[in-house]
């Protein structure tokens, strides 16, 4: 029916179906869409036509345009569906997802939402709830399939059919003892595979890789990259397995945790997206670059410092910028590439030291290439063979310094329990401008006889 339309035109033909109260076609269009496409046309849609879309919906396909939409979104359509319905809708939502909308709201907000929930739907809500912030036990979903070791392999398909529309993903199927432990783990592969006769505990996996509630959600998402899981189980202290993290789950933690690294290093701090109001996304970058500007004051003093070489040698002013910013640029790459290894690396001494070993090794190759370039640069540019040696000298250890500063300072943050993305790219820039300037006039100043 909408096979060949666009977007646009299949936001037209629903409102179409709208305008014309035509619910059978509304829901021939909405088969042949996947849920975040139904979120799209819902959130384009004019204002008139939003209420009467969601009165269409069915309580099913309303929980899966919850989880789609974003939480402003989300929030507009409870208001819209009112506390009885919502609450209805909230009943079939994953609890993950759940938890972070209700964190949005106010505790009455929250309380009277909970309360129209069924109970154990709303306990199992408020159980995530509890959990700190940015942990398995926040992102995990309690909606998967456990078994028992003693079940035959008929038994475990018999129950995996039963909760398959309950379950956030039927991957993995869990085995638990009799007192709800986590002692082994079954694939859907293997169930596939595996005589229906056959008991379960003949073909489990012992060694499960769990994480504990308290883990750090990016402690998850390595883990799971680390091993290719598509779920990973959620336990207590006693083993009890309480939940687990899905994929689609990890992924949204990468994404996150990826926008607050960019954040920090951009040096703004807090999230400043296309939709943040002038005044805010100045408020939040400004505290930095004031700090920043006050750092960079240094430079202009380091300069003025050496007014006298400067006076003699002209010339030397002409590369201040360039020797400044490649300082900064390969102190940027260094901090980048170490901030993105601290994620996905555990950090011991052997793998710091080859770090920052590598780093030196790159920063002297560089060091080299560039200086033997822009010494023949400034050699041909003012026929001066020592310019272009202290251009090439200064420029060369610039280049290293930069580099390993870039590498060492993040690597500090993160051994004093720092987050080394606040390292920021234009803190580590100001910096290596103070330090290169110093070096440049140094060597300049050293030199100042044979440059004249």
């Amino acid at each position: 029916m909408i096979k060949n339309m666009t977007q646009d035109e299949i936001s037209l033909h629903i409102i179409k179906t709208l305008k014309e109260n035509k619910k059978t076609d509304f829901f021939a269009i909405l088969e042949e869409l996947q849920p975040y496409d139904v979120a799209k046309i819902y959130e384009d849609l004019p204002e008139k036509h939003k209420v009467r879309f969601l009165l269409f919906l069915t309580i099913d396909r309303l929980a899966y345009l919850m989880e789609e939409l974003e939480k402003e979104e989300q929030l507009e359509v409870l208001s819209k569906l009112g506390i009885e319905k919502s609450s209805k809708v909230l009943d079939l939502m994953d609890n993950d997802d759940l938890a972070l909308l209700l964190d949005e709201l106010s505790d009455e907000q929250k309380d009277s939402l909970l309360s129209g929930m069924k109970s154990e739907e709303s306990k199992a809500v408020t159980d995530i709830m509890n959990y700190p912030p940015e942990t398995a036990g926040r992102i995990m979903t309690n909606r998967f399939v456990w078994i028992r070791n003693y079940y035959s392999i008929r038994e475990a398909v018999d129950k995996l059919k039963t909760f398959a529309e309950f379950a956030e993903t039927i991957n993995y199927l869990y085995v638990v003892d009799e007192a709800h432990r986590l002692v082994g783990v079954v694939s859907y592969r293997d169930l596939l595979l595996a005589d229906p006769n056959e008991k379960i505990n003949n073909i489990m996996y012992e060694r499960v890789i769990s994480v504990e509630v308290k883990t750090d959600q990016e402690v998850v998402a390595r883990m799971t990259e680390r091993y290719d899981f598509l779920a990973i189980p959620v336990v207590d202290e006693a083993n009890v397995l309480v939940g687990i993290v899905t994929i689609d789950d990890i992924i949204d933690v990468v994404i996150k945790e990826a926008n607050e690294d960019i954040e920090k290093l951009s040096a703004t701090g807090k999230s400043i997206d296309f939709e943040t109001k002038t005044l805010v996304a100045a408020a939040r970058r400004l505290p930095w670059l004031i700090l920043l500007l006050f750092i960079g004051l240094i430079s202009g003093s380091i300069i003025s410092g050496f007014e006298d070489t400067l006076d003699k040698v002209v010339a030397i002013a002409f590369f201040m910028p360039m020797i400044a910013g490649m300082t900064g640029n390969t102190g940027t790459q260094s901090l980048a590439v170490v901030v993105r290894g601290l994620i996905s690396n555990d950090i011991d001494r052997g793998v710091v030291t080859r770090l920052v070993f590598r780093e030196l090794g790159v920063g002297v190759t560089i060091g080299v290439t560039c200086a033997i370039l822009i010494s023949i640069i400034a050699y041909i540019w003012q026929d001066n063979f020592i310019l272009g040696a202290v251009v090439g000298i200064s420029l060369f250890f610039t280049l290293i310094i930069g580099t390993l500063a870039g590498t060492i300072i993040p690597l500090i943050l993160f051994r004093l329990k720092i987050d080394p993305a606040v390292a920021s790219g234009p803190l580590i820039t100001t910096i290596n401008d103070i330090l290169s300037l110093l070096i440049y006039f140094g060597i300049a100043t050293a030199f100042l006889h044979y440059l004249l």
